[in-house]
């Protein structure tokens, strides 16, 4: 039995239609996972970033770490913050600085097991930090913790009144545990540069460190590098003007995963 002619057209047109749609579908999906996890390259920022700031120091050793690695793991790191520590903006928590740092670790101490906690929070300040110790931080027995603080401190438009103090508090709490401890201060952004205060919070964590004997990875310092090397100030910041970028988070979880591993060395 014959179809009539224009039944033909008929169907022929609705299998075209939908072909479209599929490739249509198709290379939408390939864009947005394009967009999201776009591959690695020699000149990215991120590995720009990696390479000017390949001498970053703690500035102290890590004890407790050393001696987990000797004793062959496993190695519980908790990181404690604000936004960035949650990796605000990254569409995959693989994409976040601690995760980042994680696989760093691994491979830079193959068959070793390493367990991160995020405890990061949105819209988290010092004081709110702390008060999470307990329950955040304590809870989980930490060998290590990297301790980002005071971007929302300062963003906001706060006082710097009593902020010494409350770090110092923080740090003696974290230590009394026997944990190591790696504070990480601001990021180098538009809306951290806009505050009045954040010259004068970036030397209240640097001393705080240096006075307490814990260590101080900068990341202020290594974007500012980074910029300095030619990297364009929007490819470590996301469109915010505040948070880090992919390439942001690549780099600052490498990055410390590369100074923990020299400073558990000396």
């Amino acid at each position: 039995m014959k179809l009539p002619v224009m039944m033909v057209f008929r169907i022929r047109s609705i299998g075209w239609r939908e072909r479209r749609k599929r490739v249509l579908r198709l290379v939408v999906c390939m864009m947005f996972m394009l967009s999201v996890t776009p591959p690695a390259r020699a000149d990215s920022a991120a590995e720009t970033c990696l390479s000017v700031n390949r001498d970053l120091s703690l500035g102290t050793r890590l004890p407790r770490l050393a001696a987990r690695i000797d004793a062959g793991g496993p190695v519980r790191i908790v990181a404690i913050g604000s936004s960035s520590t949650v990796g605000l903006w990254m569409v995959r928590p693989s994409l976040t600085y601690p995760q980042v740092m994680k696989r760093e670790l691994e491979t830079l101490w193959p068959g070793m097991e390493f367990e991160i906690v995020n405890s990061g929070r949105v819209g988290d300040t010092i004081p709110g930090n702390i008060k999470r110790f307990q329950q955040d931080v304590f809870a989980h027995r930490p060998d290590l913790v990297i301790w980002q603080l005071g971007t929302n401190d300062i963003a906001w438009g706060g006082n710097m009144d009593g902020v010494r103090e409350e770090i110092d508090a923080g740090v003696a709490s974290l230590k009394a545990t026997g944990v190591d401890l790696i504070l990480m201060d601001l990021q180098y952004a538009p809306q951290v540069l806009a505050s009045r205060h954040h010259a004068a919070m970036e030397v209240i964590i640097r001393v705080a460190a240096l006075q307490n004997g814990v260590g101080l990875f900068s990341r202020f310092e290594a974007m500012l590098k980074s910029v300095q090397a030619g990297v364009p100030e929007g490819a470590l910041v996301a469109l915010d003007g505040l948070h880090n970028s992919r390439d942001g988070y690549d780099c600052i979880g490498r990055l410390l995963a590369r100074a923990i591993y020299t400073a558990a060395q000396e």
